[in-house]
């Protein structure tokens, strides 16, 4: 029990930085009621005693100290008390919503001895913890259990029985929020965090300065009460579901690695096109089968698949996951002026790669058309220009258009994404190709039902190295006709 000692004994160290700051306040105050009550009762300064002229004036000045302390203690009170600290964007599911995920909570809970949490709620991220219930905490009434915070992928994709054993060490966290001194000394850091805001000038610059002052000398302390709570709740953990944890943790990596690679490759094609996929967390368990069957990182996969998925503990799974992957949309990139619109996965080819490659080809021809080319097949006039200065003004064109990903890329970048989606339109114009999706890449041209990847290398050769040759043998064997016109 090492480590609960640990966590209170640093909590009371956070506490005993805020009862200093406090005293600091009123000292000044409490100098000054004995100095007036001196000049009363005669002991300092009587009226008419030689010294009492010297002591007036002492009196007067510590009474202004005073008070202005008050009043700056008043006022860095008052940021603390307005401070609205920090809220993760998640969507709530309430106990109806899922009652067998409640049960399953309550159950650790009480197997741990530890209160259960207050409530559940879901983020489009790879991580679980626990955290304080939003809104102001009232005078008098028993401290709230924190809410925990599920990360979404690992209710898709791992099994009920995973995440059972992965939540086990977070729910044993609650028992330290329960706790009075730890519970105090977190509003006390969250707080002052949530106060300092952007710079600021006159008082209250000055109250910034003394809250940063504050979190400093309380930082160290905070994160070693962090990490005993941890330990603490490690421990707690211990017994339950060990052996089937370790096998939970290994899944996490692999939700991890699925997870970025669906965001990355499949959703943010769709995003920029103000279409949001509603179903990004049943897309993740297509990415992660897909990831493990080409790279064997799995074993048992299929055996493992057999138990019942977490995300089954869910009343309405689909619409759960809709309003998550509506978070995850808001949360990871820029809201289109026309607000979002919803995305099924069988539409994807048609309305996100197939759109998609139509903008980029009609953005490369707009630049060519921009830098005075002669008029044509834009597809032919692209690959003569890379053959002959090297396309350098097309990829700087590219780039001043400011199409470009969360990530800026470079002219040759965008140019090489632009030729590729020009050259996908061509082959599907001709009819020798079809718009897919891939769950590991996202948009991909489908030749008889197969994935075409040797595009991207001859793309390559002509936008860096100016050799059109195996470009236009490509095209030539898919049966594209470069005279022919892209459709737009």
């Amino acid at each position: 029990m090492a480590a609960v000692d640990a966590a209170r004994a640093h909590a009371q160290a956070v506490l005993r930085i805020r009862g200093w700051a406090l005293a600091a306040t009123v000292l000044p105050a409490a100098l000054a009621v004995v100095l007036f009550a001196g000049r009363f009762t005669g002991r300092i300064g009587a009226p008419g005693a030689p010294d009492a002229g010297p002591w007036d004036a002492v009196r007067w000045v510590v009474a202004g100290v005073a008070v202005l302390a008050l009043a700056l203690g008043w006022l860095v009170r008052r940021s603390h008390r307005t401070a609205v600290p920090p809220v993760t964007p998640a969507v709530p599911v309430r106990p109806e919503e899922a009652p067998e995920l409640y049960r399953l909570l309550a159950d650790l809970a009480e197997r741990l001895e530890v209160p259960a949490p207050s409530g559940i709620a879901l983020t489009p991220d790879c991580d679980s913890w626990l955290e304080e219930p939003p809104g102001p905490r009232r005078r008098g009434l028993p401290h709230a259990a924190p809410v925990l915070v599920i990360g979404s992928p690992f209710l898709w994709w791992m099994r009920a029985g995973e995440l059972r054993a992965l939540l086990a060490p977070v729910v044993a966290g609650t028992a330290a929020a329960a706790d009075h001194d730890i519970a105090a000394a977190r509003r006390f850091v969250r707080s002052l965090d949530a106060s300092l805001g952007e710079p600021h000038r006159g008082p209250a610059a000055l109250i910034d300065r003394i809250n940063r002052a504050l979190l400093s000398a309380c930082r160290e302390h905070s994160a070693e009460l962090e990490r005993s709570a941890a330990a603490w709740a490690s421990h707690q953990a211990r017994a339950v579901d060990y052996g089937l944890r370790i096998a939970a943790q290994e899944q996490v990596g692999l939700a991890y690695a699925g997870w970025d690679r669906l965001l990355t490759r499949v959703a943010l094609p769709a995003w920029r096109l103000g279409r949001h996929p509603e179903h990004l967390n049943a897309g993740v368990v297509a990415a992660l089968t897909e990831l493990a069957r080409r790279d064997r990182l799995a074993d048992g996969y299929e055996t493992r698949l057999g138990d019942r998925p977490a995300c089954d503990l869910l009343e309405e799974p689909g619409r759960v996951d809709a309003a998550v992957s509506l978070l995850a949309a808001e949360l990871l990139h820029q809201v289109p002026s026309g607000g979002w619109q919803p995305l099924e996965w069988e539409a994807y080819a048609a309305e996100v790669a197939a759109r998609g490659w139509r903008e980029k080809s009609a953005g490369l021809e707009a630049a060519l058309n921009g830098a005075g080319r002669a008029g044509g097949p834009p597809l032919g006039r692209v690959l003569a220009r890379l053959a002959s200065g090297g396309g350098d003004d097309l990829a700087e064109a590219l780039a001043a258009r400011g199409d470009r990903a969360a990530v800026p890329r470079s002219g040759r970048d965008l140019l090489a994404e632009h030729l590729t989606a020009m050259v996908c339109c061509a082959v599907v114009d001709a009819g020798a190709a079809v718009p897919g999706l891939d769950w590991l890449d996202g948009p991909v041209l489908l030749m008889g039902g197969v994935r075409r990847a040797d595009l991207a290398a001859v793309v390559a050769q002509a936008v860096e190295l100016g050799k059109d040759a195996p470009l236009r043998g490509w095209l030539e064997t898919a049966g594209v006709r470069l005279a022919r016109p892209v459709r737009s």
